[in-house]
């Protein structure tokens, strides 16, 4: 009993994690609604134009996880410095979170500029609808050129909106996030449809919409962030100089580079997984863009408790509360577990529905209400998963968290839907549910890691 009662908390514990997790639960939700509504808008100018978006963002994605993973890193020793108070090491961690930004930044404008056409047709195969390959070539390009503008703020923003969550402000970053998300929901009814005058642009409207909002939601981060000292001291005199100390940016290099290394190949392996897929036609990657877009929706609950984990066993280990942090993540993996299982259930209901919005085949819809049903079963599994990854993360285990999360995608997952997809002639239910049930063996080595224990590190101790 007394076990049992080690992963369940007090309401007071339950009221101070939903504090945390609610506005960053908000921000997620309102920030993939505005992509199920872009996905959707697109889409009512035809099956092409979505698919090629979707194309497109795949490429986005990729980014967008590599900043996430190469933050992360200096955000380990960000909430450990909060927790130990210590307002010159916070200061040295967002000066190396600018350093990751940039350079990734430029990195990946450079690959998508010059590769950006050979990827897209990576995904590009013939179907049983005999849909237009040229034309979502098209759609799809116009779309990445336009979206690569929004990359550099998508990467400050990204800086300053973790720092902040970081250091235990959950709210402003949330309503930056709803603030762009109107200014990008205007901006595609206005520009995809040429609305008030304005042209149809169809998809390239749609990616100038998103790049307005980023310089919106980024904005108003570094305006807030530079005024209020009082709170967060941390962000005066950051642009004075880049200095970092010599021994904390090594720590964060070697703690950071598994981490970025592990979301860029973990992206890189989604969108692999995709492409094989994507060889049994164009309404195949139609029916993955609907059930992925919706299902973000979904997991923005298991992304927030993750976060929540990161910042409540952060701060723990570094004010070397030990005991209290492996505490947390039994209260809170179990809260997550639970929570998913309702959602879970609620996207096996309501699949039908929620892909029958789009204007597109109906043999897509279909296709894509059977993709969204498994996800669903799979949720609790996800929650499980997200609650180990972001745990070991916690405690600077980085090489284990890439081995974990990246190294298990690539060595499990997709050879797997490789050779499903190249050497048989399964349907592509049964291989999408195939690949999703390599999630149960690895929800094994998971708990055999966080039961070892061996994340439990305080990085900011004084020697």
């Amino acid at each position: 009993m007394q076990k049992v009662r080690s992963y369940i908390g007090s309401r007071q514990y339950y009221k101070r994690i939903f504090a945390i997790m609610l506005p960053i639960l908000l921000q997620n939700v309102i920030t993939n609604f505005v992509s199920l509504l872009d996905n959707i808008m697109v889409g009512q100018v035809g099956t092409e134009p979505m698919s090629g978006v979707a194309i497109a963002n795949q490429l986005i994605f990729v980014f967008n996880l590599c900043i996430f993973g190469g933050l992360s890193g200096a955000g380990i020793f960000t909430a450990q410095f909060v927790g130990k108070g210590d307002e010159e090491g916070i200061r040295q961690t967002v000066r190396m979170k600018l350093l990751i930004a940039l350079a990734a930044t430029a990195i990946v404008a450079v690959i998508l500029w010059l590769q950006g056409g050979s990827l897209i047709r990576l995904f590009l195969h013939e179907g049983e609808e005999g849909l237009d390959l040229a034309a979502t070539f098209g759609f799809s390009m116009e779309y990445l050129h336009v979206m690569m503008i929004q990359l550099l703020p998508f990467a400050i923003m990204q800086m300053y909106s973790s720092t902040l969550r970081e250091a235990g402000e959950t709210v402003v970053p949330m309503r930056s996030s709803m603030i762009a998300v109107a200014v990008n929901l205007v901006g595609n009814y206005i520009l995809i449809f040429g609305k008030f005058g304005a042209p149809v642009l169809g998809t390239t409207g749609a990616a100038v919409a998103t790049v307005i909002s980023r310089f919106v939601e980024c904005g108003i981060l570094i305006i807030y962030a530079h005024t209020h000292h009082v709170r967060f001291p941390f962000f005066r005199k950051l642009y004075r100089s880049l200095k970092i100390g010599r021994a904390l940016a090594g720590q964060m290099i070697r703690k950071g580079t598994p981490l970025l290394i592990n979301e860029l190949l973990w992206s890189a392996g989604m969108a692999v997984l995709n492409q094989c897929y994507s060889i049994r036609g164009l309404e195949v990657v139609s029916a993955t863009n609907i059930s992925s877009t919706i299902g973000n929706l979904f997991f923005c609950l298991t992304m927030a408790l993750g976060s929540t984990i990161t910042i409540v066993i952060g701060q723990h280990l570094g004010a070397g509360l030990l005991e209290e942090a492996a505490s947390d993540f039994r209260k809170i993996m179990l809260l997550g577990v639970v929570l998913c299982i309702g959602i879970g259930i609620i996207m096996i209901f309501l699949a039908p529905v929620l892909s029958g919005i789009y204007n597109t085949l109906d043999s897509v819809k279909a296709m894509a209400a059977r993709f969204l049903r498994v996800v669903g079963v799979f949720m609790p599994v996800s929650a499980y998963l997200n609650a180990c990854y972001f745990t070991l993360r916690s405690g600077g285990r980085t090489i284990i968290t890439f081995i974990f999360d990246s190294g298990y995608t690539w060595v499990c997952m997709i050879p797997l839907a490789f050779v499903l997809t190249h050497f048989t002639q399964l349907p592509i239910l049964t291989i999408f549910i195939l690949v999703n049930c390599m999630d149960l063996v690895k929800c094994l080595i998971g708990f055999f890691m966080v039961r070892s224990g061996i994340w439990i590190v305080n990085l900011v101790a004084e020697d």
